[in-house]
């Protein structure tokens, strides 16, 4: 498993490297190209994370996907669920700290693809910032892809969920999406492993925001996703 691991990582690495310069030179000719750039190497990585790792995912509850773009929350425990959810979901931006644009390679390529890059340290700026522009983004035909705890958690952890998401959807008339997952138990958040296994995500039923009150709503999703990871978990016998 550690030789494994070793070889993927390097592969993983000297992938984002070259990839990330084709993203940059895709953006010549568009955001659309280079979105499909993105998405391309993100089903390849994935394929490859199976075929050296043999960590696979399947996804449960893809008929709960409005036809209408929506704003997505999605547990947080993993790098796997970042490179995981350009294949699984509609053309999307993401809300991510701005440092990551700050890393060489790969923040080139996110930086043409339309992220909402906030300052974690912000408070109240960075909410306005993510709202404002999710808006923009939700206008253009985008979902807006969002990790409530804001940073990834260790598994079997949470912390209070943000109210970004669930201001934005307010604020813009859209669905919320929840979305819990195992990644965390396959790829931790820190550490070279990458252990063999089947990761779920499972996406739950769209809530409409519509007259509710941000933080109640936040917290009824933020028990519905931390009770799902706890389901997956023990099915999988990992708690």
């Amino acid at each position: 498993m550690l030789l494994r691991s070793l070889l993927f990582n390097a592969v993983l690495f000297l992938s984002v490297a070259i990839w990330s310069v084709v993203v940059v030179v895709g953006r010549l000719w568009g955001y659309a190209v280079a979105y499909d750039l993105t998405v391309s190497w993100a089903r390849w990585i994935l394929a490859v994370c199976g075929k050296i790792c043999g960590l696979h995912y399947t996804v449960e509850g893809l008929e709960n996907l409005p036809r209408d773009n929506s704003v997505v929350l999605l547990k947080h425990s993993s790098a796997y669920e970042t490179i995981a959810q350009w294949v699984i979901f509609p053309r999307q931006t993401w809300v991510l700290k701005r440092e990551v644009l700050w890393t060489p390679f790969l923040g080139w390529a996110v930086a043409g693809v339309k992220p909402i890059a906030i300052n974690r340290q912000a408070g109240r700026q960075a909410v306005d910032q993510v709202i404002r522009q999710g808006r923009e983004r939700l206008a253009e035909g985008l979902w807006v892809m969002i990790f409530p705890e804001g940073t990834r958690m260790p598994t079997g952890e949470t912390r209070k969920y943000g109210v970004s998401g669930a201001l934005l959807a307010i604020e813009a008339g859209k669905l919320l999406v929840p979305v819990a997952h195992n990644a965390g138990d396959y790829w931790p958040r820190r550490g070279w492993l990458k252990r063999p296994g089947t990761v779920i995500f499972r996406i739950g039923k769209p809530v409409d925001p519509a007259g509710r009150e941000p933080r109640e709503l936040n917290a009824e999703i933020q028990r519905w996703i931390e009770a799902e990871v706890a389901a997956i978990r023990k099915s999988a016998g990992k708690c």
